[in-house]
């Protein structure tokens, strides 16, 4: 077979692969794609790959296996220029020996800014080739001014370079093996997640199956929420701010009052939306103490847990966090504290063009209508009719978890039901699962069971036709198991059988509550 200027067999055994893969990784360095260079095409040896940045923060540790247990492959890095303006870096990691002939791509976190070399490991080691992207720009995952930079800036990071790096990535895999993957799939949580529902509604032949955590795909009203938040907390100065002393507070009382709700007795709430709970019951009857929450206080903590509104219209502008995560909380309400630069960059550098703003006095009608105008085409993946991804047989695994203090569990149940409703229950019954983790944070952490396997529930499902009716998830503290649950497709939930341990999957089933 002839591929841009390689000649290949498509024949090639699989030891023939791991003898002349070196050979034949360098070669890729000629390959000619459109609006594309390969800067580096490189044979690395198994447990040899030395990432060549540091950890950037938040969401970026490492996933098994480390770099010292990943089998021997070809790494190509390349470029690739769509317009003018563009300058989209991406890799793609293929295995020497044992291809399993299909391709993963890996999702982002934040504002990206860099390839996720450690999120594209896992994916390696179960025989995918593997790629990744760092969206068209360089630079901190936590600060987006590159939209300053160009306009083509912004619309790479909001939809084109996943789809440009995902074509070129295809190509790349056929000219290394001489055929196309036979399946791919995409993984990412966040912005990964965002970037799952970009790739369902507007490229839906991209991928086959697609697994969707937490997704950030409310982009900008999700920032509101991130300035509703900012102003309770600043609305009378330090006396509003919710320490963390007072949010374990505020975790203790929820649990006290609403963990019984779902029949075990866990620290855990398996709908929180069943948690009927006024913050006001804690109010100091005197002084401040730790065992109250000041009227400041309490008032803050109302506003966290109410939808942020549009004050002309009384529109929900997007949801509320609910109650059982107040222990994260902090992971947001700090940095506003610290930094209140924090709160809002898309309004900072998008909506307001880096002129000089203030959360504080940001208008939840004026501004928000702005930003829906110049923002939200680009970033939000909204769009709830995916019928063409579904019609080819496409499969969407959704997960968010009930305790995220970054966005709010609730968006992706109304994106889920907004779904149902433009495509049809059937066709949603075919092709989209949605998964509720009870106790589980933004992508990780929390109290709940954490770890969970999407991808080979998505195989199974996509290639065996096994529709997921639980996922197998599991809590370890210190190395050791501590606790097992069902993950279970919304709307049912994990119900205990009324015998046995509470802390074995085996005694819990899925049924609708």
């Amino acid at each position: 077979m002839r591929f841009g200027g390689l000649l290949l067999l498509a024949t090639m055994t699989s030891s023939q692969l791991t003898a002349d893969g070196a050979a034949r990784c360098e070669a890729l360095t000629g390959l000619h794609l459109p609006n594309t260079t390969i800067t580096l095409a490189q044979s690395v040896a198994a447990g040899a790959f030395v990432s060549p940045k540091p950890f950037s923060g938040p969401g970026d540790a490492p996933p098994p296996p480390p770099f010292t247990q990943l089998p021997a492959f070809c790494r190509v890095a390349a470029t690739v220029r769509p317009t003018n303006g563009s300058n989209i870096k991406f890799e793609v990691w293929l295995p020497n020996g044992g291809w399993n002939g299909k391709l993963a791509g890996v999702g982002n976190g934040a504002y990206a800014g860099d390839i996720r070399y450690y999120w594209m490991s896992e994916p390696l080691s179960r025989g995918y080739a593997t790629a990744n992207t760092d969206t068209g720009h360089e630079g901190p995952s936590t600060d987006p001014k590159f939209a300053l930079e160009d306009p083509e800036h912004l619309i790479d990071f909001g939809y084109r370079a996943v789809h440009e790096m995902t074509a070129k990535a295809k190509d790349i895999v056929a000219a290394f093996y001489g055929r196309r993957p036979q399946l791919s799939y995409w993984t990412g949580c966040s912005t990964g997640g965002r970037q799952a529902l970009m790739e369902a509604q507007r490229f839906p032949d991209d991928y086959d199956g697609i697994i969707a955590g937490a997704p950030s795909n409310n982009t900008t009203h999700s920032q509101a929420h991130q300035v509703w938040i900012a102003q309770a907390l600043a609305r009378d100065g330090a006396a509003s701010f919710l320490p963390p002393n007072k949010l374990a507070l505020l975790h203790a009382t929820v649990i006290e009052a609403c963990d019984a709700l779902d029949g075990v007795h866990d620290g855990v709430l398996e709908d929180p939306r069943r948690c009927r709970f006024d913050p006001s019951i804690l109010l100091c009857q005197g002084d401040d103490g730790p065992r109250c929450l000041t009227a400041a206080q309490v008032k803050s903590a109302q506003q966290v847990y109410s939808d942020v509104e549009n004050p002309r219209t009384k529109q929900t502008i997007f949801p509320r966090l609910v109650p059982g995560g107040e222990l994260l909380w902090s992971l947001g309400v700090g940095p506003v504290r610290q930094n209140p630069l924090f709160v809002g960059p898309i309004f900072k550098y998008v909506t307001f063009r880096n002129q000089p703003w203030d959360y504080r006095t940001f208008d939840f009608d004026r501004d928000v209508q702005l930003t829906d105008r110049v923002a939200r085409p680009v970033l939000d993946a909204i769009d709830p009719n995916i019928r063409p991804f579904l019609a080819r047989g496409g499969k969407l695994l959704h997960y968010h978890g009930w305790s995220d203090p970054g966005i709010s569990p609730l968006n992706s149940l109304d994106y889920y039901e907004q779904v149902r409703d433009t495509v049809g229950v059937a066709n949603v019954n075919d092709g989209y699962r949605l998964f509720m983790v009870p106790g589980m944070g933004h992508c990780r952490d929390g109290e709940g069971t954490e770890e969970f396997d999407m991808l080979t529930a998505l195989e199974e499902w996509r290639e065996k036709g096994m529709t997921p009716a639980r996922i197998p998830a599991r809590k370890i503290t210190n190395g050791q198991v501590e606790r097992t649950r069902p993950l279970c497709p919304y709307p049912q939930v994990a119900t205990y059988v009324g015998t046995g341990d509470t802390n074995d999957a085996a005694n819990f089933v899925c049924k609708l509550p």
